[in-house]
């Protein structure tokens, strides 16, 4: 059997970090079930109290659905180490991967060569860390 996951992401926001990474990853927002106009809809009719909707968009997909489903999830405290678990982008062309994704709300951490391996380590808009490699 094939294990099939979704990536969590907790934030404080959770719309406009999909956003950033619906941008980044070339992802679009995950549209609500069949019947739904939208996602809060859906969750009154499936029993989620008032006092838990009205998030916004929070889950992103893969428009080809062969990238997992990512999902940010609202927790109340905000990051506070390195991150135990980041994402690889691939990029042929470097600085204007660079220059895109700084230009979408990320920061330029560090760049790092170690063992023949060289890659550029940025933050999200909520402090993320991920890092780009060559592609």
């Amino acid at each position: 059997m094939t294990a099939t996951f979704q990536l969590v992401i907790d934030c404080a926001d959770p719309e406009p970090l999909a956003g950033f990474w619906v941008a980044a990853l070339g992802y679009e927002f995950e549209p609500p079930p069949d019947g739904y106009d939208n996602w809060d809809d859906y969750w009154r009719a499936v029993g989620v109290s008032e006092d838990e909707l009205g998030l916004g968009l929070d889950c992103i997909v893969d428009p080809a659905r062969r990238g997992p489903r990512i999902w940010f999830q609202v927790v109340p405290e905000r990051k506070a180490a390195k991150n135990r678990l980041h994402l690889d982008l691939a990029a042929t062309d470097w600085e204007t991967e660079v220059g895109r994704l700084i230009g979408l709300g990320a920061s330029r951490i560090r760049e790092v060569q170690e063992n023949g391996n060289r890659w550029i380590t940025l933050a999200d808009p909520e402090g993320n860390e991920f890092d780009l490699v060559r592609r």
